[in-house]
């Protein structure tokens, strides 16, 4: 059996050194991209186009389907098949367009 004071004085050869500061190398660049692209999804999730209105009063009798953010506007589209577009700051209808069956 070897002596574990023997083990520590031998030197390690070379190519497990290099391989040994590679892979510390690549594990911190690895955590610092981690850390770039957490902070860069931070950032732009915070930061808003415009504030949604507290609610969009539609016209009587329609129903929404589906909706759809656009910057500055908000188009909803509804079981009558038509597009209504309102204002994405005041809530109001700027546009109605009428899909053709």
């Amino acid at each position: 059996m070897t002596d574990p004071s023997e083990t520590e004085t031998q030197q390690e050869p070379p190519q497990i050194r290099f391989l040994r500061r590679l892979v510390t190398t690549l594990t911190v660049v690895m955590i610092g991209g981690l850390v770039v692209i957490i902070s860069l999804l931070v950032i732009r999730l915070q930061a808003g186009d415009a504030p949604l209105p507290a609610e969009i009063a539609l016209p009587d009798g329609v129903e929404a389907e589906a909706v759809t953010l656009g910057r500055g506007w908000i188009a909803v589209v509804s079981q009558d098949n038509r597009i209504l577009i309102f204002d994405r700051e005041s809530g109001a209808l700027r546009q109605e367009v009428r899909i053709k069956d």
